[in-house]
């Protein structure tokens, strides 16, 4: 591995390195890829999941925001089999990449929510999504309405997306371990969209603004967007509280409401 093996991980990166081979492997397998397929691999760090990924394919894109790890993966794999962008994964266009895209990764804890949420813009060009995340990240991911876990994480990627938990991961399987467990989730687009929005923007804001102030109702979590009319409308009680409602409860809240504002 060279460079790869000295390499000292940098907190600022939130970097985490898997080094279980059979945590690899399994996650190799979940994966499944098949010559002529898209992949990207977000944060490939020393490329544990790197090269088992090209012992299957032919050729793979990775994005790394660190240029030493970039640097030697690329001295590593060889530009014709490894197409790495240095870049942060955040303002990455995964577009860019083509489609259908399957995207995988280690993903940095400290910035796993954001990241989601910029791959769920994304989802027109996405054929599926494997990642190792915080197992409470994946906890709330896969959440039903009415528990603590349920919240905006929960309605605005069930909306896009099916989660399935595949893995659990112990901390040793990293270097440096973590402090938590850690799990494998599988995201694939909803085709069609169970409960499509009138407009998205809309509902993504009143989920914000909902969970904002989750302890609250309805009624006062919402009392500057939504109107009690609009409640009615919805057939939604306004005294309930956020956790409470379904994705498709939500849709019809954020229907009501962008019916009765003004196109631009």
């Amino acid at each position: 591995m060279g460079r790869l093996a000295h390499h000292v991980p940098r907190k600022r990166f939130g970097q985490h390195f898997l080094i279980d081979r059979a945590v690899v492997a399994k996650i190799v397998e979940a994966i499944s890829p098949q010559p002529g397929e898209r992949l990207v691999e977000i944060g490939p760090g020393l490329g544990a999941l790197t090269e088992p990924l090209l012992e299957r394919l032919p050729s793979l894109d990775a994005v790394e925001i660190d240029r030493d790890l970039a640097a030697a993966l690329a001295s590593r794999f060889g530009p014709e089999r490894l197409r790495i962008h240095v870049a942060d994964a955040l303002e990455f266009d995964f577009c860019a990449l083509g489609a259908p895209l399957r995207v995988v990764g280690n993903l940095p804890y400290n910035i796993s929510t954001p990241l989601l949420f910029h791959l769920a813009d994304c989802i027109a060009c996405l054929q599926d999504c494997h990642f190792m995340l915080q197992h409470e990240v994946v906890q709330r991911i896969a959440a039903r309405p009415g528990g603590k876990d349920y919240g905006r994480l929960s309605v605005m990627l069930q909306y896009r997306f099916e989660a399935q938990l595949l893995l659990r991961v112990a901390p040793g399987a990293f270097r440096p371990a973590p402090a938590v467990e850690s799990a494998v989730v599988r995201l694939t687009p909803h085709r069609p969209l169970p409960c499509p929005a009138h407009d998205e923007r809309v509902l993504a804001e009143l989920v914000a603004k909902a969970f904002t102030q989750r302890r609250k109702t309805l009624r006062n979590a919402l009392r500057d967007r939504v109107e009690e009319g609009d409640f009615d409308a919805a057939g939604i009680d306004p005294g309930l509280r956020p956790e409470a409602l379904s994705v498709a409860q939500f849709v019809r809240l954020a229907d009501v409401v962008a019916a009765k504002r003004p196109a631009y």
